[in-house]
């Protein structure tokens, strides 16, 4: 449906993008040293030089680079034990990446609703899905958008009920809580540096941990799980993930410029704030207490009395026009009108075709929860409902001020 209002905009001559790499040069001079020293393979002293930054920056005791984030999550769930048959709880809200790896062990994923602070898994779902299923002894766990879970209470119940905590800090590089970095929670964690994220090696991602064995047995089943002979044996099955040489010197060149990137969103999330603040909107939110997103992309949902009627089929949506009212599949249409990328919200899980017949746990109750958001029904699905009426926004750390204001304008276009 095209977007139509009263008021045209022209669009940008180059398009703004939700979340695009930002390179800064230094990224090319470690990418030369690859080349001019020929290690061009999975192993040199990128590879070596990124792990130590890594363990540095997150304080994490062991950092494995590997080739992507989806890898270092399937790592963690061989080294959490999960079999063929095993159920998994998974935040529900998020990427099919955070939830794939468990399949690939043969794993069921089990969805555990959000709650309405974080829009990450609602600590009350998670407690009422242990009283469901006992047995289960690994969480998988999102830092959505960049913002940390409730952790303390998240941890509280993993160690209650003697389940392991991995943490899918994919979005979150650089986000605190109680002024530790997320990523360092979980027995085993995972970040990464996929085109999209916060610092980028185009792919490559890392694997986190406090265990040294699991290190160890992280590097050998990411380099096919070569035993240590002359000659190539093997005991177990392995995997060709480790992180390439070359990609490793992008990302150690993209490492100091992390704190800058993490302001330069922030500033972005504070323009839309300000801009927007006397519509019937909220920009997704977080524990100001207690944590420090790193605001990776900026997100609002609007207000239910200001949503205009919206139905959306697994490929498809149609909404109708209505004055003081819009929903986010029209303001995402008029975003791409002036050539700005937006995104829907992930879609739960829960909801996706493929896993329609996986257990989904929400925090079903009588009464109501205040939130610092917006009030929400407990007897609601809270991700499906942030779904319906959220959308991710522009949040390129390369977008202008004047290019940020203007897509404001367009925004506040759809409320008129």
């Amino acid at each position: 449906m095209a977007f139509e209002r009263s008021r045209n905009f022209f669009p940008f001559e180059n398009k703004v993008w939700l979340s695009s790499p930002t390179m800064h040069g230094d990224e090319m001079t470690y990418m030369q040293e690859a080349y001019n020293s020929n290690w061009m393979t999975t192993a040199g002293s990128n590879i070596n030089a990124l792990e130590e930054l890594i363990q540095d920056y997150t304080k994490s005791e062991r950092a494995v680079a590997l080739s992507s984030g989806t890898a270092a999550l399937h790592l963690a769930i061989k080294l959490a034990g999960v079999e063929t048959g095993d159920y998994v709880f998974c935040s529900d809200m998020t990427f099919s990446a955070t939830v794939n790896p468990v399949t690939y062990e043969g794993g069921i994923p089990i969805f555990i609703d959000s709650e309405a602070d974080t829009w990450n898994m609602d600590p009350k779902a998670l407690e009422k899905a242990f009283e469901l299923y006992p047995d289960v002894k690994v969480v998988v766990l999102v830092h959505l958008y960049g913002v940390p879970a409730k952790l303390d209470e998240i941890q509280e119940i993993c160690e209650k009920h003697g389940a392991i905590l991995i943490e899918d800090a994919a979005e979150s590089l650089g986000a605190t809580y109680k002024e530790k970095q997320t990523g360092t929670f979980g027995r085993y964690s995972i970040i990464s540096f996929n085109g999209n994220k916060i610092i980028t090696g185009s792919s490559g991602g890392a694997l986190l941990t406090s265990d040294l064995h699991a290190a160890n047995k992280t590097r050998k089943w990411s380099t096919q799980a070569r035993e240590q002979a002359a000659w190539y044996q093997h005991e177990e099955i392995g995997y060709n993930y480790r992180m390439s040489n070359v990609i490793a010197g992008v990302v150690r060149g993209q490492m100091p410029y992390l704190e800058q990137h993490i302001a330069q969103k922030k500033a972005i999330y504070e323009r839309y704030q300000e801009g927007l603040k006397d519509l019937p909107i909220q920009m997704n939110p977080f524990d100001e207490e207690n944590s420090s997103p790193n605001y990776w992309l900026s997100c609002l949902t609007i207000n239910p009395e200001a949503m205009t009627k919206q139905v959306r089929s697994d490929n498809d949506v149609l909404y109708t026009k209505e004055k003081g009212k819009t929903c986010p599949s029209e303001i995402l249409d008029a975003l791409n009108s002036i050539n700005a990328e937006g995104r829907p919200i992930w879609k739960p899980m829960h909801l996706q075709p493929i896993f329609r017949l996986n257990p989904f746990v929400t925090a079903r109750g009588d009464g109501r929860a205040q939130t610092n958001a917006y009030i929400v029904e407990e007897t609601a699905e809270v991700g499906t409902d942030i779904f319906e009426r959220g959308l991710c926004l522009p949040s390129d750390n390369k977008m202008t001020v004047e290019e940020q204001n203007r897509i404001i304008e367009v925004i506040r276009a759809c409320f008129e």
